[in-house]
């Protein structure tokens, strides 16, 4: 078990899994996508994913956001056993207390940025907060984009309206999915230079799956998987010691 597990309790994580395993399939054919994973993300902390294509980022991501259910094992967020939770209450849980960066934005198309930052709130039939909104919306340099829809806007803009939209409930821990895959270099840095200030100016905790290095630099702490298992971690990295890193799991 990881040296940040010991001795922490539950309710003091953002999110916890304990012993979680995820199988696919049966017999010969089965796939052990999890492998008895136990891991913890920290309050207040930026923690990068990082392993080799079928490692198991992404089904340890979508395990802990209450996307799918684990085989055997248990997930908390915030300190509850989300496994308890029926459909319902996963709804209720992804709505109000995780936020979503993707890849490919996913973005409501028919709907301006503003409304789309405002989804999740509308969803849940509240108001959004509109100062947080324009707060948000600055901090991100999007404030004079609300109007638009996405198809007006650049790539890097719609991840920064992505942002803000998993940002609006001000939630318990936010998931990113190579969030920097579709941007340029630029556009790349702005986000994770965001995210980084949102953890250390908001208190936000950020989990971040990735591939890339520079990318993981952003972090305060990468976690590595391997053939559906933590292998290995790195505190306050850097570009060249996560590469490093990278060399020795695989030799």
């Amino acid at each position: 078990m990881l040296g940040s597990m010991t001795g922490v309790a539950v309710e003091a994580q953002a999110a916890q899994a304990v012993n979680l395993c995820k199988t696919y399939g049966a017999g010969h054919a089965t796939v052990r996508a999890l492998d008895n994973v136990s891991v913890a993300f920290e309050h207040g902390r930026f923690t990068a994913v990082m392993g080799p294509s079928g490692s198991g980022k992404s089904t340890l991501m979508h395990c802990m956001a209450g996307l799918d259910r684990p085989t055997s094992g248990t997930v908390y967020v915030g300190g509850q056993d989300i496994g308890k939770l029926d459909d319902a209450g996963l709804t209720k849980l992804r709505r109000d207390r995780i936020g979503f960066v993707f890849q490919y934005f996913n973005l409501v198309p028919t709907l301006t940025a503003g409304e789309n930052i405002a989804l999740p709130v509308a969803l849940a039939g509240r108001k959004p907060d509109q100062d947080w909104v324009d707060y948000l919306a600055k901090q991100l340099g999007i404030a004079d984009r609300l109007s638009h829809r996405p198809s007006e806007l650049s790539g890097g803009q719609q991840q920064r309206v992505a942002c803000a939209r998993a940002l609006v409930n001000k939630p318990d821990l936010v998931f990113a999915d190579e969030p920097t895959g579709n941007l340029d270099s630029t556009a790349a840095a702005e986000l994770l230079a965001f995210l980084r200030r949102s953890v250390r100016e908001l208190g936000q905790s950020v989990v971040m799956v990735t591939h890339d290095p520079h990318s993981a630099a952003y972090a305060d702490r990468v976690v590595f998987l391997a053939d559906g298992a933590v292998v290995s971690e790195l505190w306050q990295p850097t570009a060249d010691s996560v590469l490093e890193r990278i060399r020795t799991l695989g030799a």
